[in-house]
C-alpha cells in the first residue's frame, strides 16, 4: 500500500527478557502476516564494558550467549522465513534505529526484566521513538507478556483536525496508511479515533461552552467522516470507521483503543525539527507509557 521503498524486513530489538517482553512475539506474528523475515537485533551498551564491577569478558560472552539463544528460537518459528539474531555494540537506542532505517518497522517491548538492567529495551523504548524520526521508521512498542489472542478488535488509528483548524500542514497518511496495511493483513476494520475538546475560552460560559460543543461535535464528525469516505474509497476491501469523542487526548485515545479490544494502536509522531524530537508529543507519549495494547508510531510528514 505504501509506495515508499523499503526494506521488507522486520526489526526487533531483544535483550535479556526477551522472553517476557512480548515483543518478539509480537514481531514473529508480523512476519507470518507479511511473510517478510524477521531481525532480532540486540545491542551491549558500550558503557557497561567500562562500569565499576562488569568485567567486559562476561558481557560479551552473555550476550553472544542470549543472541544464539534467540537465534535457535527464531530457527523453531513456524514458517520457511529466513530470520537472523545480531549482535551489536553501542549506544542502544540508536543502533537499533540505525540497524532498523529503511526497513518496514521496529519492534520493542515497552518494559524488561533482563539481567543486564542498563541493556533493557523498556529503559530505552522513549529514545527509540525520538531517535525513529531520523531515519524515519515505524516503531511498535509492545506490552509486557503480550499474546497474540490478547486483542481481537480493530486496528486504531488516532487523527486529529489540526489542518482544518490552525492551518497546520501536518498529514496524517502515513499513519493511517501503516493502519490500513495492519487491519488488512489481520481482516478486520480500522477505526479513526479523533478525541476534541473545547479550547479554554469556552470554559467561563455554560452556554456558550453547550452551544460550541454541539457544533464542534458535529463538524468533527462530519470531517472525519468525509476523510472515512476518502480511505474507504482508495481501500474499499478494509472497512473504515470512525468514532469521535469528546475529552482529553490522551485519555480518550487510550480508552478508545481499550473499548474496542484494539489489536494495535496506531499513532502520528510529529518532529519539525532535530532539536523538536527530543520531545514527544503529548499523545504519543501517554500512549506509549498506558496502551494496553501494541502502539504503533508511525512518523508524519509536517
Amino acid at each position: 500500500m505504501n509506495t515508499t521503498t523499503v526494506r521488507p524486513v522486520i526489526h526487533v530489538g531483544v535483550d535479556g527478557s526477551w522472553r517476557d517482553t512480548g515483543a518478539l512475539e509480537w514481531a514473529l506474528q508480523e512476519s507470518l502476516l507479511r511473510q517478510e523475515p524477521l531481525q532480532a537485533v540486540h545491542v551491549i551498551d558500550e558503557r557497561l564494558r567500562h562500569a565499576p564491577g562488569w568485567e567486559p569478558d562476561a558481557v560479551d560472552d552473555a550476550s553472544t550467549e542470549l543472541v544464539d539463544q534467540v537465534q535457535q528460537y527464531l530457527d523453531a518459528a513456524p514458517g520457511t522465513l529466513d530470520h537472523e539474531a545480531d549482535l551489536l555494540v553501542g549506544p542502544p537506542a540508536r543502533k537499533l534505529v540505525d540497524a532498523a532505517a529503511g526497513s518496514r518497522m521496529l519492534v520493542v517491548g515497552r518494559r524488561g526484566l533482563g539481567t543486564f538492567k542498563r541493556l533493557l529495551i523498556g529503559s530505552t523504548s522513549e529514545a527509540v521513538v525520538t531517535h525513529a524520526a531520523h531515519p524515519p521508521v515505524p516503531v511498535v512498542i509492545v506490552p509486557p507478556d503480550w499474546k497474540p489472542t490478547d486483542h481481537a478488535g480493530p486496528v486504531v488509528v488516532a487523527v486529529d483536525d489540526s489542518g482544518r483548524t490552525t492551518g497546520d500542514t501536518t498529514d496524517d497518511s502515513a499513519a493511517i496508511e501503516f493502519a490500513i496495511e495492519a487491519a488488512a493483513e489481520r481482516n478486520v476494520p480500522v477505526r479513526l479515533l479523533h478525541v476534541w475538546d473545547l479550547p479554554a475560552i469556552y470554559s467561563w460560559d455554560a452556554m456558550n461552552t453547550s452551544s460550541a460543543g454541539a457544533e464542534w461535535a458535529d463538524n468533527a464528525q462530519r470531517h472525519f467522516e468525509n476523510l472515512a469516505a476518502e480511505w474507504q474509497n482508495k481501500y474499499p476491501e478494509t472497512t473504515v470507521q470512525v468514532e469521535v469523542r469528546r475529552g482529553h487526548a490522551v485519555d480518550g485515545v487510550v480508552a478508545g483503543a481499550e473499548e474496542s479490544d484494539a489489536q494495535l494502536l496506531v499513532v502520528g509522531s510529529r518532529h519539525r525539527s532535530r532539536l523538536m524530537s527530543v520531545l514527544l508529543g503529548s499523545v504519543t507519549r501517554g500512549a506509549l507509557h498506558h496502551a494496553t495494547c501494541p502502539l504503533a508510531v508511525v512518523p508524519v510528514q509536517v
